[in-house]
């Protein structure tokens, strides 16, 4: 895939897909919390398993979090669910979205200067 096959603003090398179960959902507040997070920018794509009551969302790490994501579950009358396993995925999700962030602001250096003549782009 390239970052052709995906929503604007979502890159493929920050993509990254979420599950989160959820309490408090109901007819009323599912849709409203699917359209508003497919709205918001840097989503690729949501859907809601009612079956398991687990929101699916791929969202690119460098434009959306995780904590928006919740403010706008908590904002329609939902929320995550409190079990343990909910709980552990969302510290390591919120563990490598963090990493993914800071790895896109990171500029590489080197102490060696290029040799006079040579660029650093290949050819």
């Amino acid at each position: 895939m390239s970052d052709l096959d995906h929503r604007v603003g979502v890159s493929e090398a920050n993509l990254v897909v979420r599950h989160l179960k959820l309490t408090g959902i109901t007819d009323g507040n599912l849709l409203a919390i699917v359209a508003e997070i497919d709205g918001t920018f840097g989503i690729d794509a949501v859907s809601f398993e009612e079956a398991k009551n687990t929101l699916h969302i791929g969202y690119d790490a460098t434009h959306c979090n995780l904590d928006g994501i919740e403010t706008i579950i908590r904002a329609h009358g939902a929320d995550i669910s409190d079990d343990f396993w909910t709980k552990m995925k969302e510290g390591y999700y919120q563990f490598v979205d963090e990493n993914i962030r800071e790895n896109a602001k990171h500029k590489p250096w080197s102490c060696h200067p290029v040799p006079p003549g040579k660029s650093h782009k290949k050819k």
